[in-house]
C-alpha cells in the first residue's frame, strides 16, 4: 500500500516535470544515434507523466541523458523525469543524484527543490528536507506543495523535539528520589518513560471522568484516586522483594488506565 508521503512525492515529482516541459520540436532518433543533436526528449518526458511506468521512464531517460549533445534545457527535464521515476521505484539515492544534477544546471527551481526535499524526508533526513522546502519557498513563497510540506515537517520536528526533551524522564524529580524504587526508575530509561506515561494517563482519566460526568459523585473520583494510590503504595513496598516484577507491574497499570473500563 502506498503511503501518503510516497503519494506526495510522486505528485510533486510529476508536477515539477510538468512545469519544466515546454513545447519542443520532435525528431526521430535512431538506436545508434547516441550523440544525435536532434535526439527527441519527448518519449522520456511522456513516459514520466505515467506513474506506473517508472522502469520504462528510467530506461528512456537514461538513454537520452547519455547523449552528450543534449541541450541544457532538455537535460534538465530528463534529469527531473528520471529522478521522479527513481523515487517512485524506491531508488532514493539515485533520485537525489539526478535532482542534485538538475539543480546544478539551474538552482532556481522551486519544484525540483520541493521534490528533492520529499526524497530526503523519505530517507529520514528531516533537516535536509526542511532546508529544501525552505529554499523552495524562498524562491516561490506561494508554492503550495512546499508550503504544505514545510508546515507538516516543522510540526513533526516540534513533536519529536518535545518527545526528546522528556525522553528518559519520569513524572517526578529524580534529584529528590529517596526510595529504592524511585532510584531504579530514574536509572532505567524505559521505566522512566513508563512512569511518565502512567502519570499522564492517570491525569487524563481524572480529567475525562470529571468532564464526561458533570454529575459524577465525589466517591467515583475518590475511587480513581485510591486505585492510583494503591498501585504506588504496592510499588514502593513490594519493589525488591521476591516475585515482584516492577516493569510488569507498571505495564499492567498503564494497560489498566488505558482500558475500556476507564482504569
Amino acid at each position: 500500500m502506498m503511503t501518503p508521503t510516497r503519494r506526495v512525492s510522486i505528485v510533486s515529482g510529476l508536477f515539477a516535470l510538468a512545469l519544466l516541459m515546454h513545447a519542443a520540436p520532435a525528431f526521430a532518433t535512431g538506436k545508434d544515434d547516441v550523440d544525435d543533436p536532434t535526439a527527441d526528449p519527448a518519449p522520456c518526458l511522456a513516459a514520466a507523466a505515467k506513474p506506473d511506468e517508472a522502469d520504462h521512464t528510467i530506461a528512456l531517460c537514461t538513454r537520452l541523458l547519455g547523449n552528450r549533445k543534449l541541450e541544457r534545457d532538455d537535460r534538465l527535464k530528463a534529469l527531473v523525469a528520471r529522478g521522479g521515476a527513481l523515487a517512485r521505484s524506491g531508488q532514493l539515492d539515485r533520485a537525489l543524484v539526478d535532482y542534485d544534477d538538475a539543480l546544478r544546471l539551474d538552482p532556481k527551481q522551486p519544484d525540483v527543490l520541493n521534490a528533492r526535499g520529499e526524497v530526503w524526508r523519505l530517507k529520514g533526513d528531516r533537516p535536509k528536507a526542511l532546508l529544501d522546502f525552505s529554499a523552495a519557498l524562498k524562491l516561490q513563497p506561494d508554492h503550495a506543495g512546499a508550503r504544505a510540506n514545510h508546515k507538516s515537517l516543522a510540526a513533526e520536528l516540534e513533536r519529536l523535539g518535545a518527545q526528546k526533551a522528556v525522553d528518559g524522564k519520569p513524572s517526578f524529580d529524580c534529584r529528590r528520589a529517596r526510595r529504592a524504587v524511585e532510584k531504579a526508575i530514574c536509572a532505567d530509561r524505559d521505566l522512566a518513560n513508563l512512569d511518565r506515561e502512567i502519570n499522564a494517563m492517570y491525569q487524563r482519566v481524572l480529567q475525562d471522568n470529571a468532564k464526561d460526568n458533570a454529575m459524577a459523585k465525589p466517591a467515583e473520583l475518590q475511587a480513581l484516586k485510591r486505585a492510583q494510590d494503591s498501585f504506588l503504595a504496592r510499588r514502593n513496598t513490594a519493589y525488591g522483594k521476591p516475585g515482584y516484577d516492577l516493569r510488569a507491574a507498571m505495564k499492567a497499570r498503564l494497560q489498566q488506565l488505558s482500558g475500556k473500563d476507564g482504569y
